[in-house]
């Protein structure tokens, strides 16, 4: 056997035995398994290499921050740490791979069985198969996390190595937590990341995930984030997408239970020659649930952004309700667009609405500001953020209100470096 499929010989990682023939299982259906399916993206549109990467790397140097619970450079996990009183309530905060050694059972039945599969798509596929980074967070029934879970994930392309990192969550019943990220990269080699996310949100739990995104341009990524949300649970996403890369990204919240709950609230900031990509997804299955939609571009250079908004109501789930708002900023003649909603509704007894608009910025809004002596610069850099503020002013978090508004003022600037004669 190839040693680069021989996981059961890396002891580094303390991989079980049914995680490698999980791996070898989903290295066998990449070859036989196509692409995410997407509106308007195919499969030329950006290329993601279909290659092994190292599982672990040389030691790197140490890197802490007395804010964050946990941090990891590439395949490297740097800090890990939680309060004596969250440890006391049961709270786990692990490594993935400690998880698989310290927590195997939880492990087993929820990492990568029904909420992400590897056999959905080739990019999947490929992510189970050469996995070498990620964490688990634990909430126990009936905890409310005091503070957020703040955590930085680094990659590192100072050299050649695939990012494929993995993160599980699971909130028990009537729960509470806010799970911050923070996505960067340092140096600048050619590397593919392959993000997933799964969320599991048990009846009664309530949890927010934040993530402030500013990878590097020689970066190519997939992200998957989807969650299982059952009776009365609530999620929040809050996704700011600054990151300077090609990208293609999902987002899916499935209502399962009665009562449940999803508001996905994402920004996204194109410069460039980038290529972005982007499904966000909430399907109804309980009854009474409510799924919302709420998604904001800004499009700068020569960049390209296409939103798919998708809103769908299941036969059963009476009583629901789905909503969302799809707007792209168009701040370049050679940049383009798009905002597609749709709306797949099997249920009578139902509240559902879209909007979506493609457009570039209001001529009277920015003569009214340059009127009052403000630069054209600053008056466009105010116009955009009045643009995204019905989505920044909905994040509860008041200190990830402040850095995506931060790394958005940074991004703007560089892009109006760009001007077309």
């Amino acid at each position: 056997m190839d040693k680069k499929t021989d996981f059961s010989k890396n002891k580094l990682l303390h991989e079980p035995r049914w995680l490698t023939q999980k791996r070898l299982a989903a290295k066998k259906l990449i070859p036989k398994l196509g692409m995410p399916k997407m509106e308007h993206f195919k499969e030329n549109d950006i290329v993601f290499a279909d290659s092994e990467s190292p599982v672990f790397i040389q030691k790197i140097e140490n890197n802490t921050d007395n804010k964050a619970n946990f941090i990891q450079i590439g395949t490297q996990t740097v800090q890990a740490k939680l309060s004596q009183a969250m440890t006391d309530k049961g709270v786990k905060l692990l490594d993935i791979f400690d998880a698989f050694e310290q927590i195997p059972d939880i492990m087993q039945k929820y990492f990568m069985t029904e909420i992400i599969r590897a056999d959905e798509n080739k990019l999947n596929a490929i992510h189970l198969a050469n996995l070498n980074s990620g964490l688990v967070l634990y909430i126990p029934k009936n905890v409310a996390l005091d503070e957020p879970i703040e955590v930085k994930l680094i990659q590192d392309s100072r050299q050649k190595l695939d990012w494929y990192c993995h993160i599980l969550i699971i909130a028990e019943e009537n729960s509470r937590g806010h799970f911050l990220q923070h996505l960067s990269t340092i140096g600048d080699q050619k590397n593919i990341a392959n993000l997933m996310v799964e969320v599991i949100a048990k009846p009664g739990s309530h949890l927010e995930f934040s993530s402030v995104e500013e990878l590097g341009s020689n970066t190519t990524l997939y992200f998957e984030r989807k969650a299982k949300i059952e009776t009365d649970a609530h999620i929040q996403w809050a996704i700011g997408l600054m990151n300077s890369c090609d990208t293609v990204g999902q987002i899916d919240s499935e209502l399962i239970g009665e009562g449940s709950y999803a508001n996905s609230q994402l920004v996204s900031v194109t410069g460039g020659q980038q290529k972005v990509f982007l499904n966000n997804r909430v399907t109804n299955h309980g009854p009474h649930s409510t799924g919302l939609i709420n998604q904001r571009g800004v499009l700068l250079d020569q960049s390209k952004l296409i939103f798919n908004g998708i809103g769908q109501i299941v036969h059963g789930a009476h009583g629901s309700k789905a909503d969302q708002k799809n707007r792209v900023l168009m701040m370049s003649p050679d940049a383009r667009g798009d905002a597609n909603p749709l709306l797949l509704i099997d249920e009578n007894d139902v509240i559902a609405a879209h909007a979506a608009s493609v457009g570039p910025v209001d001529p009277v809004q920015m003569n009214y500001l340059m009127s009052r002596g403000i630069p054209y610069k600053q008056a466009q850099r105010l116009v955009i953020r009045g643009f995204l503020g019905a989505v920044l002013d909905a994040i509860p978090d008041k200190d990830v209100r402040k850095k995506m508004i931060a790394i958005l003022e940074r991004k703007l600037i560089n892009g109006q470096r760009y001007r077309k004669n």
